[in-house]
């Protein structure tokens, strides 16, 4: 099915979806509060998370076009099209995307991931003061999701960053008293040519994890979730967290990206993947053929 065929079969949802948000914004909590839920583990025990927290951080662009993600139609389109396929176990994203995937009713049996801070926006002069603007740990326990997702860029030369350390640890203190799965993205980053650029060498990984995994007064519910470094064999003798495998910037040849991600879900550690751009806008805009490799490589799946 395209993109297109999508969208039109699901216009009646999108006038629903619209009519609900202007006329019954209630039903929002009366769905979530319904919502079928499965156990955060089971079977083979991995998961195959599908991401959609970009926009609200004002990262609409995929590879070479700065505009991809701003039809929020053809996004939903595109996430109904995952959702649906075999092995994808759930979605991450902010409260407008995971409220609209609840009135369509696309989120039962799912695991549901809020995205808690996106106020490091995109290109922006503050963007390593990443403050908690999306959920928090009390909305999460309110809307019964499953898992909460943190962004943990350091900066050693900005001092921005120890305000999103802080709220970081915050929000894992929070998460651990509330029982709460947390999954924290963590990266050290730099400034270059106006641009915030993450380091994504093997040593920097390394330390990004060893700063991470100390945060807060409890690490009972926290994870990882770490990009594919060079050496991930390293990477991950430094943690016994559970650790998902981010995809990251949709760069490259899909087939060269499949197989590192292949090759580290071997690892002891690893438990699955969480990943958005690169497979929700394939470069051959198949979503479902993208959605159903990754997953036949997270479960097995033939």
């Amino acid at each position: 099915m395209s993109i297109a065929e999508a969208k039109a079969e699901l216009a009646p949802k999108f006038e629903e979806l619209r009519r609900l948000r202007a006329e019954r914004p209630d039903a929002i909590a009366e769905i979530l509060d319904s919502r079928r839920r499965r156990p955060l583990i089971q079977g083979d025990g991995r998961l195959f998370i599908v991401a959609a927290d970009h926009p609200a951080r004002g990262a609409l662009g995929v590879r070479d076009n700065p505009s991809a993600m701003a039809d929020r139609y053809e996004l939903l389109a595109r996430l109904a099209i995952a959702l649906q396929r075999p092995g994808v176990d759930g979605v991450l994203g902010t409260p407008d995307i995971i409220d609209d995937l609840a009135l369509m009713g696309l989120l039962e049996d799912k695991i549901v991931v809020g995205s808690m801070n996106r106020g490091g926006l995109r290109g922006a002069a503050f963007e390593m003061d990443d403050r908690f603007t999306g959920y928090d740990i009390d909305g999460i326990v309110r809307d019964r999701l499953d898992f909460a997702k943190t962004l943990i860029r350091i900066n050693l030369e900005d001092a921005d960053s120890l305000a999103t350390i802080e709220a970081n640890a915050r929000a894992v203190d929070a998460a651990a008293a509330a029982g709460v799965p947390i999954m924290l993205e963590p990266f050290l980053s730099e400034w270059r040519d106006g641009k915030v650029v993450n380091n994504l060498s093997t040593e920097a990984v390394i330390k990004s994890v060893a700063i991470a995994s100390g945060l807060g007064n409890s690490s009972a519910y926290t994870w990882m979730k770490l990009p594919v470094a060079d050496d991930m064999e390293a990477v991950m003798a430094s943690t016994t967290l559970p650790t998902l495998l981010l995809g990251g910037e949709p760069t490259g040849p899909a087939e060269e990206v499949y197989a590192s991600w292949q090759k580290t879900l071997s690892l002891p550690g690893v438990r699955g993947l969480v990943v958005g751009r690169t497979l929700i806008y394939p470069q051959d805009d198949d979503v479902a053929k993208a959605v159903d490799t990754a997953a036949a490589m997270v479960h097995g799946l033939d």
